[in-house]
């Protein structure tokens, strides 16, 4: 199977998983707006997730794939099962005890999240945040079957699993919360039910697939099995892994809680308007980097321990110049379209015309960074398929203080926008520092022709963009929010258009299209 269908099975279905994200961000929006049960919320869902990035799909993924393709390279089927087990045993006695001291520890971390939420928000988030916190431990056992399902090229169930979560969400915000209401409960506490469920369902939906490859983990219950695991020598390489992996992952992490805090004492509704803004961020950046990261990683980690250094290079060549052809335009529309994307997906209800330019300053904040923020995800497996995640973590720690003095700059001025344009301008720093480092390492040698490629695909991009900036401008997108379904099809009609638009000019300036499909 070619790469570009590899990414394009998992794009397909991490579309579905954000259109799903996007129908429960447009329920919850209309249901509460941008209030202070929404921050309430949005504060609690965000500490499992959070933990979940730092040890789950953050430091344990980065750690565990690579030893897992080198493995099955190298050792064969038989020893990576053992190395899966093991694995799996270990992972499962630290979430008990970690999903245990989060429930315990709720009070303290909604108050380290966000302390600037008054006293009732501060209880509600508490509340959610027990009834969600397993959900860490669904979730970190998922990132251990994907890791799987990729390093075997199975990408189809790790891709369209958290479709499961919107969904369960969704029923719980239709369905549970009038009954909440009814019961004399906040009705938003139904969302924390319906995230909790969704994490049981995609922890389901991983044992048919892995017991299809014949690597279903053996968990070991006891403390005997769990002595054995934890001598497994694959158990420490991946813990010696981790240990940087995870300071790398913190220092994300921890750039988000300071930006959660210091959004918590900010007008109400500042927490929720960063959050609708980063749902429509997340579309480019999953569809493209996420997507092209779950497939580089394994095929990176395979090159290098074959010592096929051409064929390395080669991968990120062609990671790179994806970036370029399908993450510019991306950023060029959230630049300059970002009103009518909002208003067709968020106006409705309780969402008001304030809300929607609120949630459009922060959008355009990301979309100044977009490109770094796809680029990280294409750049960084470079280093972690060569078991160097020292050198991320170093860049990481230095963009994590430049983020914060550019915070001190643009907070006062543009408020919680502010928050977003420092996350997107230290994504682009991130990204420049890692192609700079893969470059002078030797990993990553560029092929002929990017100059040309690189002043093609602006020239499509200008052409795009001049078309949606006249449509933004001339199109009354809050005005038709009595008409949604005209405005909904204006945004197909032009979103369409300027998608052929930009192809077309591409061909035109030679620009062949199905270089991308022949990489193996």
């Amino acid at each position: 199977m070619s790469l570009l269908r590899s990414a394009s099975v998992v794009s397909a279905l991490t579309l579905a998983s954000r259109i799903t994200g996007l129908v429960r961000e447009q329920l919850i929006a209309a249901a509460f707006g941008a209030s202070l049960a929404t921050d309430a919320f949005q504060v609690a869902f965000r500490i499992p997730n959070l933990l979940r990035r730092l040890f789950a799909e953050g430091a344990f993924s980065q750690a565990f794939v690579p030893i897992l393709a080198a493995s099955r390279a190298t050792d064969g089927d038989e020893k990576t099962q053992a190395l899966i087990d093991a694995v799996a045993t270990v992972l499962l006695w630290a979430l008990l005890a970690v999903c245990t001291l989060g429930v315990i520890g709720s009070p303290l971390l909604v108050w380290v999240m966000a302390s600037g939420l008054p006293a009732e928000g501060q209880a509600s988030a508490v509340v959610m945040t027990r009834l969600m916190f397993p959900y860490i431990g669904c979730m970190s056992l998922v990132a251990l079957s994907a890791g799987i399902l990729n390093s075997w090229k199975r990408f189809a169930v790790p891709a369209v699993t958290p479709v499961l979560l919107n969904l369960s969400v969704i029923a719980a915000a239709w369905g549970l919360t009038p009954r909440f209401a009814a019961w004399g409960l906040q009705p938003v506490y139904a969302l924390a039910v319906g995230v909790m469920i969704g994490g049981v369902l995609q922890l389901a939906v991983q044992v048919p697939a892995l017991r299809a490859i014949g690597m279903l983990p053996r968990l070991g219950l006891g403390p005997a099995a769990l002595r054995r695991a934890w001598h497994h020598d694959g158990v420490h390489r991946i813990l010696k892994q981790m240990a940087p992996a995870l300071l790398g992952v913190s220092v994300a992490q921890l750039s988000l809680l300071v930006n959660t805090q210091i959004a918590s004492h900010l007008p109400s509704g500042s927490v929720s308007w960063l959050t609708y803004a980063d749902r429509l961020m997340e579309f480019p950046t999953a569809l493209l980097g996420v997507a092209m990261g779950v497939v580089l990683l394994p095929q990176l980690s395979a090159a290098q321990a074959r010592g096929e250094m051409e064929r390395y290079s080669s991968l990120l060549d062609w990671g790179l110049r994806l970036v370029v052809l399908l993450a510019l335009p991306c950023a060029v529309a959230l630049m300059v379209f970002p009103a009518p994307l909002v208003s067709v997906l968020y106006h409705y209800g309780r969402f008001s015309a304030e809300d929607v330019g609120q949630t459009v300053t922060a959008l355009m904040g990301y979309g100044a960074g977009l490109m770094g923020l796809v680029g990280i995800k294409v750049l960084a497996p470079g280093f972690y398929a060569k078991q160097d995640i020292r050198t991320p973590v170093r860049i990481a720690i230095t963009v994590l203080g430049l983020t914060q003095l550019m915070n001190v700059v643009f907070v006062p001025w543009l408020g919680h926008a502010g928050l977003a344009l420092s996350i997107g301008l230290a994504a682009l720093v991130n990204a420049t520092w890692l192609l700079t480092g893969l470059k002078r390492r030797g990993s990553y040698r560029p092929e002929p022709g990017w100059a040309a490629f690189v002043a093609k695909v602006a020239a499509g991009c200008a052409a795009l963009g001049a078309v949606l900036a006249w449509a933004a401008h001339h199109i009354d997108w809050i005005g038709l929010r009595a008409q949604p379904g005209l405005r909904a099809l204006l945004l197909a009609a032009v979103l369409g258009g300027v998608a052929l638009l930009y192809f077309g000019v591409l061909r035109v300036l030679g620009v062949d299209l199905r270089q991308f499909a022949r990489r193996q």
